[in-house]
């Protein structure tokens, strides 16, 4: 009876059993494997980790000491990085491989007597990628081989949708934070920017009145802050979203004194601390924002073109950017510093026809051909809910508005949007203290659910949906552009090299009009009208005559015009 009720179950559970056996299998033999190699097994784009013992206890180690490690692929490439200290004689050493195989690894340190530190060799396995993010399917994020846009290692496109939560990972709880990843990931977002060291807007620190760091002219790492800042920064990357984190903001680099006077560091320590995070997150899906909100042009370009030499110029990394002030256009002064990936730039914070006159015809718009070319990407539009100059609330039309036209005035790279109340971790009971005329923020909870926040998630669909990375701007698709009179009505329009895909933002007009010759080489063209405003779509039927091809929206407010070739 026993005999066939097993064999009963096992007919029944057959091809468990077999997938159960095979997996089980396959483990023993990784197993021994490692073992006969003596390393440990790592998931490829996951991260190896190190941890190494100082023999010598130094009173000030990130001071004292510099520690990198050398990895060597399989294929033999060299990757160098940097080793980080992590409390009492504790350091670490972290490397996310991106190629299947043996790797080896040997570190430095500048104490050669520590050998502890120096000269440790190891090797470790890496295998298939595990889980289903969209790093872990695609690889890391880089710039494009055409240096146009953002894609993985497999040259899949990345769409950048980043949002600021500057002090979200230092004030947000073990709970909030989950939460408030959980809510960007439904609404399409691909990226979260954030301040990696007590900010402006934290003075007292993280939600534990932790600082990353203490002094000035000599600084003192506070590993504490950090190891917690470390689960909020793997949290992102889990959640499949890429880490910007803002590594050196206006309050470090003395480029905005009035922010907190007197509070600046030395570039030598800047260089450290800069060097620390970078040594920490680097095994992170992540994006690099060197420096933020301050004024890198001219004569302080200087100082920040040798901290960026000193922090990227010899060691493997991730993209870089920088994030400077409103509308302070800085690549004349970095177009030749090779370890500097994007052109970041900030548009200012109010609707004024100035601002929108920068951002569509503006340097964002005229110097993208410029040689090295480099991608564009608007790191700050104007936030939602935040007061502008006139002492209202920013509408979801006016935020929208900027990030077409960003998206549309270069090679499309993407956008990063901002809601009042969450780049500060607010409550709502008052605005934030460095922005006294912002207007009082909605609770962060709340802040998440705007409107603009849900016309981000039609955005990044849209341009998901088609083959966004070959845009460039075509303003000679447009027989007629409104916007020369009134830059609120500034029509953006872009197009692929091979004129089989065209996208025309609308923001104000109910008609556009196209060269009808240039419209013609979009062969058995088809057209249709995207509503940015709730996704809607609708066939768009164009009127020809020999000077214009006008084509007239269904309704009022702003539309895109998507025009591709019948396959």
């Amino acid at each position: 009876m026993r005999t066939t009720s097993f064999l009963n179950w096992f007919g029944t559970n057959r091809n468990k059993v077999v997938c159960l056996l095979s997996g089980l299998v396959a483990l023993i033999a990784l197993a021994g494997c490692a073992t006969k190699l003596e390393g440990p097994l790592v998931f490829k784009c996951g991260r190896f980790e190190r941890e190494l013992t100082s023999v010598i206890p130094y009173n000030n180690p990130v001071q004292s000491v510099t520690l990198t490690a050398t990895f060597t692929s399989p294929l033999g490439e060299k990757f160098k990085v940097y080793g980080f200290w992590d409390g009492g004689l504790t350091w670490r050493v972290r490397f996310s491989p991106n190629q299947a195989g043996t790797w080896t690894y040997r570190t430095e340190c500048s104490e050669r007597a520590d050998y502890g530190l120096n000269q440790i060799e190891g090797r470790f396995i890496c295998t298939a990628p595990s889980g289903l993010t969209r790093f872990t399917q695609h690889g890391h994020v880089k710039v494009s081989n055409n240096h146009r846009y953002l894609t993985h290692d497999d040259l899949t496109p990345f769409f950048w949708l980043a949002d600021t939560a500057w002090n979200g990972p230092l004030r947000s709880t073990d709970k909030e934070w989950p939460a408030y990843l959980a809510t960007r990931v439904s609404q399409n977002f691909s990226a979260i920017q954030f301040v990696g060291t007590q900010w402006r807007a934290a003075p007292d620190g993280d939600i534990n009145n932790q600082k990353a760091y203490a002094g000035q002219e000599t600084i003192y790492i506070n590993p504490a802050f950090f190891q917690r800042l470390d689960r909020k920064v793997d949290e992102i990357g889990q959640a499949g979203l890429l880490a910007a984190p803002v590594l050196l903001w206006a309050i470090q680099s003395g480029s905005n004194p009035n922010v907190n006077p007197g509070v600046s560091l030395p570039e030598d320590q800047a260089i450290i601390l800069a060097r620390y995070m970078v040594a920490r997150w680097g095994a992170n899906p992540v994006l690099w924002i060197l420096a933020g909100d301050g004024d890198y042009r001219g004569e302080k370009s200087e100082k920040w073109k040798r901290i960026g030499r000193a922090v990227f110029g010899d060691i493997y990394h991730a993209p870089v950017s920088l994030h400077p002030g409103g509308r302070m256009w800085v690549m004349n002064d970095f177009q030749n510093e090779p370890w500097l990936d994007l052109c970041g730039y900030q548009s200012a914070h109010n609707e004024q026809p100035e601002n929108l006159k920068w951002i569509t015809s503006g340097p964002p718009a005229t110097d993208w051909n410029k040689s090295p070319v480099r991608p564009f990407l608007s790191l700050e539009a104007p936030y939602e809910n935040h007061h502008g100059m006139d002492g209202k609330a920013m509408s979801a039309d006016v935020v929208r508005r900027a990030h077409y036209w960003s998206l549309l005035n270069a090679p499309t790279v993407g956008v990063t949007y901002g809601a009042h109340g969450i780049w500060g971790w607010d409550d709502g009971s008052a605005p934030p203290v460095d922005h006294p005329r912002s207007g009082t923020p909605l609770p962060w909870p709340q802040a998440l659910q705007m409107p603009g926040a849900a016309q981000m998630k039609l955005l990044s669909e849209f341009f998901n949906s088609i083959d966004f990375s070959r845009l460039v701007p075509a303003p000679g698709l447009l027989a007629v552009q409104p916007g020369v009179a009134d830059a609120t009505h500034y029509i953006a329009a872009a197009m692929t090299d091979r004129q089989d895909l065209a996208v025309v933002y609308v923001p104000a007009d109910t008609m556009v009009q196209l060269k009808p010759a240039v419209v013609a080489g979009i062969k058995n063209s088809k057209m249709t009208w995207f509503n940015p405003r709730t996704g809607e779509r609708h066939p768009a039927t164009p009127t020809v005559s020999a000077t214009a091809c006008q084509v007239t929206t269904p309704g009022t407010g702003d539309w895109v015009l998507l025009i591709q070739a019948n396959r």
